[in-house]
């Protein structure tokens, strides 16, 4: 069996994630993940690419995305706290016109306030967006479906196996193992035997656990979650955020980058680890729920190009 262990939500893109117990799945993903995002001024958004402190901010947003708070955990230094702001969110002000990877969206901007803010954490001049409730982007992929200001397709997830099976061979190297957060998924499963349960995994299981198998997420087209349903889309094409430490807020390469080319590498370029899903149902996700895979693809598919 396979089973959902933890559910991830990303309020800020690039900031610090937050492990719920439950989480309304909406046509976008989870419930606030990555509805705001930060941007330069010249209105491009900023990522753990090359500003990797944003991993020190957390936010946490009320159930009803009325209210966000940012807590940075660390000075400009990298000792000591920053602070904390509390930020009422508006959806009235300003829209801005704002750059993901090349494609124009729209933002609304969350003040003068909060830029000043970020600015001053992150060394450079920076404000805050949210997604206007007429936001109407469709991801691609085999499942096109909504999505917020994610790098692609709405939910990202991943299975606790291939984790355990990329540190066996980064072991094999004689690098460190490292924790899931450096690859940020919204969904990680794993089988009942819970999350030390795969060390003896070799990828060849049948039955009711193959969904928590080491890359199921791969072939796996049509999943079920309670009463969720997801949709296959893509790959996921790893990058450099994968060389963020999460909680230093600073980049260590060149794993798992290095480990990952030796066997994941895609045909396209680059390399593959999780697997991208749009939203079929919407409903409630909670940490616990079985996960069903409805439709098996046959084969490993090649990655598709990211938005």
């Amino acid at each position: 069996m396979a089973y959902v262990v933890d559910l991830i939500r990303y309020p800020v893109k690039g900031c610090a994630g937050t492990s719920l117990n439950d989480a309304l799945l909406t046509p976008a993903g989870l419930a606030h993940d990555r509805s705001f995002m930060v941007i330069s001024e010249d209105e491009i958004f900023r990522t753990q690419r090359r500003h990797p402190r944003l991993a020190l901010i957390r936010p946490a947003i009320s159930t009803d995305g009325t209210r966000l708070t940012l807590d940075a955990a660390c000075g400009a230094d990298g000792t000591g706290r920053f602070g904390t702001l509390c930020l009422d969110v508006t959806t009235s002000a300003p829209r801005r016109d704002v750059d993901l990877f090349g494609t124009a969206f729209q933002g609304i901007d969350q003040g003068d306030e909060v830029a000043a803010w970020l600015s001053e954490f992150l060394g450079t001049p920076s404000r805050l967006v949210r997604v206007p409730p007429e936001h109407d982007r469709i991801s691609d992929g085999l499942t096109p479906g909504p999505s917020g200001y994610a790098d692609s397709s709405a939910v990202h997830l991943l299975t606790r196996a291939s984790l355990v099976l990329l540190n066996q061979r980064m072991a094999e190297r004689g690098a460190p193992i490292l924790p899931m957060n450096r690859f940020r998924p919204n969904v990680v499963v794993d089988s009942h035997e819970g999350h030390e349960g795969h060390e003896g995994h070799d990828g060849h299981g049948s039955g009711g656990d193959r969904a928590a198998l080491p890359h199921a997420e791969d072939r796996a087209r049509r999943i079920s979650i309670g009463g969720a349903e997801l949709g296959y889309a893509k790959p996921a094409v790893r990058c450099a955020v994968t060389l963020v430490e999460q909680e230093a807020g600073a980049r260590r390469g060149p794993e798992p980058l290095r480990t990952l080319a030796s066997y994941r590498r895609a045909a396209s370029g680059g390399v593959v680890f999780g697997a991208k899903f749009s939203v079929i149902t919407p409903g409630k996700l909670s940490g616990g729920d079985e996960l069903v895979v409805q439709e098996w693809g046959d084969a490993e598919p090649q990655p598709l190009p990211t938005n």
